[in-house]
């Protein structure tokens, strides 16, 4: 039978798919729209299973805050041209949209919520991997509740999101704050609040480190003093003597290593660590040049003004 070109845009504004595959189903159904929207969706099951291992490494990334819940969530795609379309963009917007309305708490409570057209998230998401030829995950997902929250879009790109919740209201400051957690990715909001297996892993990291630094140092010292520049060779048995000679050096220096220096250089390098990936504690990037920390311009500002918690979502590798 013929399908008509109103039809064919109707089916095409109710799917969003794109008009050749519109029309091709709407042809083997006879015109009939349901079952031409069930002939979309199976396609687009199986182009989304046959890309179920590529990468996605774009997307769209959005941000909201409504009467006391704030949320952030990751539409992952494989290319920009998709994440930057608009179908793309309104589709991650109306999952936020709906997320913020139940208050899911978590990403697998979102994948089974239902969109405003009757839509589970999951199958939205399904659908338009399969008109884009694209894999899609939804991914990332953060959530804040409470009063006092901003929320940031990091130069409207869709790439990274902040929210900052202030223990009162403050939309400047906590908008400002926002903002140096985008620029400054802290791992924590204060010391205490870091995961002790990071710093752990910080301290021992360092102790290797400064190991390496204090037993370089000793070689380049017997170097010099031997008058020996290893980069400046001449023959095969004169690369094998510099090398003899700064194996023997290294050697020497390990076994000079004093431990307790070694351990109290780790624990000033763990310290630094906590200065500059701590919020409360990171040099504030957006106040009068004064090098204040955050909790200091905070106290300028209101001297009971704190910072309660903040989350941090990005598409682009730090």
């Amino acid at each position: 039978m013929a399908i008509s070109i109103d039809d064919i845009k109707k089916l095409r504004a109710m799917t969003g798919a794109g008009l050749a595959d519109v029309k091709k189903a709407l042809t083997e159904a006879e015109g009939d729209f349901d079952k031409a929207k069930e002939l979309l969706r199976e396609r687009g099951l199986a182009i989304a299973a046959k890309r179920s291992d590529r990468e996605t490494s774009n997307g769209c990334v959005l941000t909201k805050a409504v009467n006391g819940f704030a949320a952030t969530i990751a539409l992952k795609c494989e290319t920009d041209f998709v994440a930057n379309g608009a179908d793309f963009i309104a589709l991650t917007q109306a999952i936020l949209d709906a997320a913020i309305a139940a208050k899911a708490k978590d990403i697998e409570a979102v994948k089974e919520l239902t969109l405003a057209d009757g839509q589970k998230v999951q199958e939205a998401v399904t659908q338009r991997s399969g008109i884009t030829g694209e894999k899609m995950e939804l991914d990332g997902y953060n959530v804040l509740e409470g009063e006092n929250i901003e929320v940031y879009d990091h130069m409207g790109k869709h790439t990274l999101c902040t929210m900052v919740q202030t223990n009162k209201a403050a939309a400047e400051q906590g908008h400002l704050v926002a903002m140096q957690v985008a620029a400054m990715k802290p791992v924590a909001l204060d010391a205490q609040s870091i995961d002790q297996k990071i710093l752990d892993e910080e301290y021992k990291t360092a102790v290797e480190k400064t190991k390496l630094e204090q037993v370089q140092k000793f070689v380049d010292m017997k170097l010099k003093k031997a008058g020996l520049n290893p980069n400046l060779v001449d023959s095969e048995d004169h690369i094998e003597s510099n090398m003899k000679i700064i194996a023997d050096a290294k050697a020497e220096g390990e076994a000079q290593l004093k431990m307790p220096m070694i351990e109290g250089i780790a624990k000033g390098r763990v310290e630094k660590f906590k200065k500059e990936n701590c919020l409360v504690d990171q040099e504030f990037q957006f106040g009068d040049g004064d090098k204040a920390t955050v909790a200091q311009w905070l106290a300028k500002q209101d001297k009971d003004l704190k910072i309660v918690d903040f989350k941090r979502f990005t598409l682009v590798a730090d």
